[in-house]
């Protein structure tokens, strides 16, 4: 298989890991480059010249440790329209988010027994698949915290929530439960239920 091949196949991208699993010479990679045939999407990751960039996963490639949360994962599980002005991702508490917190991406940490609760495959709007909490915890994670809360954002995702066939009242309960939560989350379904 080329790299176009792999690339055509993985939505127009082609990382330089997979090309190495293919068996293909990271050098090919430069040469594609300088030939017009690829672009370089980010470190290490490549992609068609026609493809829309994805900046979900490109920021996914290249912090992989991270997991799309809060306002991010609200927007990637299509809960709101607003597009998040910056990428919002969290991290173990012992990872060194220096390099994203400069690249431009709201970076949030947790403890590593609740960092992959509620962890889920996502889709984001251009097809590529990403890592992001599932609905449940990002709700969660929308109102915990110390920072304040936009209403205009967690009243209405609450509220699709509520009306959604795919709500689960009891996980919703149980993440709250374990990230110390269950109080408020209880608050806005006594309200909208």
């Amino acid at each position: 298989m080329t790299l176009i091949e792999i690339a055509k196949v993985q939505n127009g991208y082609v990382s330089a890991s997979q090309a190495t699993a293919a068996g293909i010479p990271r050098r090919k990679l430069t040469e594609a480059v300088d030939k017009g045939e690829l672009v370089q999407a980010g470190r290490g990751l490549y992609a068609l010249p026609e493809t829309w960039e994805d900046p979900y996963f490109v920021a996914q490639h290249r912090f992989s440790r991270g997991v799309f949360s809060d306002e991010t994962a609200l927007f990637l599980h299509g809960m709101t329209d607003r597009a998040p002005f910056s990428l919002t991702m969290t991290f173990p508490r012992t990872y060194n988010a220096t390099p994203a917190r400069e690249s431009g991406i709201v970076c949030r940490s947790c403890a590593d027994e609740v960092l992959e609760l509620g962890l889920a495959e996502v889709t984001t709007q251009h097809g590529n698949v990403v890592r992001a909490y599932d609905l449940e915890r990002t709700l969660c994670d929308l109102v915990r915290g110390q920072r304040m809360v936009d209403a205009q954002i967690v009243t209405p995702a609450m509220q699709t929530y509520v009306r959604s066939s795919k709500r689960d009242f009891v996980k919703l309960i149980e993440y709250a439960r374990k990230l110390g939560v269950e109080r408020k989350i209880r608050n806005y379904l006594e309200v909208l239920l």
